[in-house]
């Protein structure tokens, strides 16, 4: 306690009574859930309360204002700081009844921060480093904001607020280099480095320098007292003028304020129960109820939220003096709507497909997508993890995002797909881009966390995913996707679109791009696939998930088949109709979507087969609904192997021969 006391001391009254009803109301929502994590808030607090209090511009009146600064807490777990914080600013959905049912079914003030909750809180964090990584995202988003609209309209920071978990956590590494390689001099990090983590001592497991890390990424750092509030707001004030992101490391006490489990590993988690609680109040000399915040200290809070309003006021009448045309591009991007160009852009190249009927991979046919998409849709920022020219999203025209081109229109990632699919999440959740990037859907692993977290918080990212299948070919099985499309249906609120031709693929893409809250992952091939719609339609087929390529209702045998398989399933409807087996091929370009449609059109598309047949280059999963009991599956049970991709097709039984005698063995 005697360092507790010795850290406070320097800090003016107001300061000490202001943070310490952020600690207060955390330590009672906390107690009172009887869950929670009271180390960060009760540790942190006094970055947070400076950081609020003295630098950051927001307006709780009007929280959506796109040139507030980001701030994000990374440390997820810390949420009752933020929650308490955003209360006693102002925002008027932080209500002390949220407080008080923190952790409660059906409250805002879920256990860790979450997107459209409440105001305030700009990205769901938990997931350690997912939020710094956001961040970054954010940053480039300002950027490229700023290099379109100017400062006058877009001059805004991003701040996180990280712990010592997201320092470990690989995902850091990858965006802070990407950050500092950038030279993202609007991005501020406040590291919590209190020593603890929840089995000991940091030094348990690390022994990093996290000072000399950050140097090394080229990154501005510096180093202060976490709980000297003049040395914070010197710091940060001095980052502010950086050309490069700043470090900021904060040394700071967990559990600051509690005799029992201050600087010790118990300080991480919570509840302390109510004999510490009451020890805390004595110690920080605070004495008033639970959830009781004298006015005083009320008042000044919601002054410091009202620091901003002048500026806000400003920026108003600046977006307001731009020109009609830049002032409603400006809205546009940040509302979300598309213009006009999208759909006549998508329409005519579907023309243009129907006319030369080309043969072509499914990523090339992507890639011709993006040369009509990009220029219609200069909110788009694409990118690759080091596999631009495998993945073929980068289009003519498109210069590179650096910190000399802002503007530009391409992010080089690196081999880094855990951060490019965060960073993706920060520039959707910042509002003004449509994020899309490109890897290999194997490798779709590395992100999957936060591709996750982007269904849980309905954001519009798109990842294109190629070399999809065994088709992959002599790269074997560690670049063959066999279970990748079951397991990414299974995740909820996102659309799975594996198209099986260029026109299908234009078709996917619109519809990724349409559908704002939820991601999507566009499959692609990487072997050339032939042109199966020959006719020119206006609308998108794809729309319901599903619809007859082949045949007529009420066949015999009904096919299902996604991707590159397609075209093996009309080889041999074609065959079966050869031999009076009436034959249906559905094509399936999203499953989930096909799935929520209503039954009468399921029904109408099923028919009453006697044979039922699906077919994919995949495992079954995520089938059975349409196939029942007695439909088969042609496809993966396991891992493939090293060989030409034509020949992998035929050992693994997925191919015309075999779709065939599945059909028959029914009839």
């Amino acid at each position: 306690m005697s360092d507790s006391k010795s850290a406070i001391a320097a800090n003016s009254k107001k300061h000490n009574a202001m943070a310490n009803a952020i600690r207060m109301l955390s330590l009672d929502a906390v107690e009172k859930a009887g869950s929670g994590h009271l180390g960060l808030p009760l540790g942190a607090t006094d970055i947070a309360t400076v950081l609020f209090s003295k630098i950051m511009k927001f307006d709780p009146k009007q929280p959506d204002w796109p040139d507030r600064d980001r701030f994000v807490l990374s440390a997820g777990h810390g949420s009752m700081l933020l929650y308490s914080a955003l209360h006693l600013l102002g925002y008027e959905n932080a209500s002390l009844d949220q407080l008080q049912d923190f952790r409660q079914l059906g409250a805002r003030t879920a256990g860790h921060p979450e997107f459209g909750h409440l105001d305030g809180v700009e990205t769901t964090t938990g997931p350690l480093g997912q939020g710094i990584a956001n961040a970054v995202g954010m940053a480039m988003a300002e950027a490229s904001l700023r290099a379109r609209f100017g400062k006058k309209i877009v001059d805004h920071f991003t701040y996180v607020l990280l712990g010592d978990g997201c320092l470990m956590e690989g995902i850091s590494h990858e965006a802070a280099a990407l950050a500092g390689h950038l030279a993202l001099s609007r991005l501020i990090v406040l590291w919590d480095d209190n020593d603890i983590t929840i089995d000991g001592h940091v030094s348990l497991a690390d022994s990093t320098d996290q000072l000399a890390r950050f140097r090394a990424y080229g990154w501005n750092v510096v180093s202060v007292d976490g709980h000297n509030a003049r040395e914070l707001e010197t710091a940060l004030r001095q980052a502010k003028k950086s050309d490069r992101p700043t470090f900021i490391a904060c040394k700071t006490i967990a559990g600051f304020g509690s005799p029992a489990r201050a600087a010790r590993a118990k300080a991480h988690g919570g509840p302390y129960g109510k004999e510490e609680a009451m020890a805390i109040r004595k110690a920080l000399d605070w004495n008033h109820g639970p959830f009781e915040i004298p006015e005083d200290i009320i008042d000044d809070w919601r002054l410091a939220g009202l620091r901003s309003t002048r500026k806000r006021v400003d920026w108003e009448q600046r977006l307001d003096d731009l020109d009609t045309e830049t002032a409603a591009e400006f809205n546009r991007r940040l509302t979300g709507d598309l213009p006009p160009a999208f759909e006549e852009a998508v329409l005519e190249l579907k023309q243009k497909l129907a006319e030369e009927k080309p043969a072509m991979a499914t990523r090339k046919a992507s890639q011709l997508a993006l040369e009509s998409i990009n220029p219609a849709l200069p909110e788009t920022i694409g990118g690759s993890a080091d596999l631009a020219g495998s993945n073929l999203t980068r289009t003519a025209g498109l210069e590179d995002f650096s910190s000399e081109k802002p503007a530009g229109r391409f992010v080089n990632y690196g081999v880094r797909e855990h951060a490019m699919a965060a960073i993706m999440n920060g520039m959707a959740l910042h509002k003004g881009l449509i994020p899309y990037s490109g890897g290999f859907f194997v490798f779709s692993d590395y992100c999957r966390p936060p591709i996750r977290l982007a269904a849980l918080m309905g954001i519009r990212v798109i990842h294109v995913m190629t070399h999809d299948s065994i088709g992959v070919g002599e790269d074997g099985p560690t670049h063959q996707p066999v279970e990748h499309l079951a397991s990414f249906r299974a995740m909820p609120n996102i659309n799975v679109f594996r198209p099986a031709d260029a026109t299908e693929t234009a078709e996917c893409w619109q519809l990724a791009i349409t559908r704002r809250d939820a991601p999507s992952i566009l499959a692609l091939t990487r072997q050339s696939v032939p042109c199966l719609r020959n006719e020119f339609e206006a609308e998108n087929l794809c729309a319901r998930g599903a619809y007859a390529i082949f045949g007529q209702a009420d066949a015999d045998a009904l096919i299902y088949a996604s991707g590159s398989e397609v075209s093996l399933a009309v080889s041999a409807a074609r065959i079966l109709e050869s031999e009076n087996i009436s034959t249906r091929v559905v094509s399936v370009p999203c499953l989930e979507l096909f799935l929520e449609q209503d039954q009468d059109y399921i029904r109408q598309i099923r028919g009453t087969p006697k044979a039922l047949v699906a077919v994919e280059a995949g495992v079954a999963q995520g089938w059975d609904g349409l196939l029942g009991d007695g439909g088969q599956f042609v496809g993966m049970d396991g891992f493939g192997a090293s060989a030409p991709a034509a020949d992998l097709f035929e050992h693994f039984a997925i191919d015309t021969a075999h779709i065939v005698s599945a059909v028959k063995s029914q009839l």
